[in-house]
């Protein structure tokens, strides 16, 4: 699918933090991605907004367990990646 140009307004002081961030891979990238993020953003609470419809809202004791299991899920990540940069090899040496 090919690419439509638009006419948006940003903000001044917006648009100048975009055009830095956005770097090399340009501005249309950039507003691209953050458009394309929105759009999962805004599937995802529909989402949630069903779900709960359907089975009630999350209770107090499974969003701690979720978050639980999140912080495992983290540290199990932390300690692979530093397996592996552990075990590559030192050019320095």
């Amino acid at each position: 699918m090919g690419n439509k140009k638009i006419t948006i307004s940003v903000p001044e002081d917006l648009l100048e933090a975009i055009r830095t961030s956005a770097g090399a891979r340009g501005l249309s990238a950039y507003v691209t991605e953050a458009l394309r993020r929105q759009q999962e953003l805004d599937r995802t609470r529909e989402l949630l907004e069903w779900l709960e419809d359907e089975y009630g809202p999350i209770t107090d004791e499974e969003h701690a367990a979720a978050e639980r299991e999140l912080a495992d899920l983290r540290a199990e990540h932390a300690r692979r990646r530093a397996q592996r940069r552990d075990a590559r090899p030192n050019p320095a040496e």
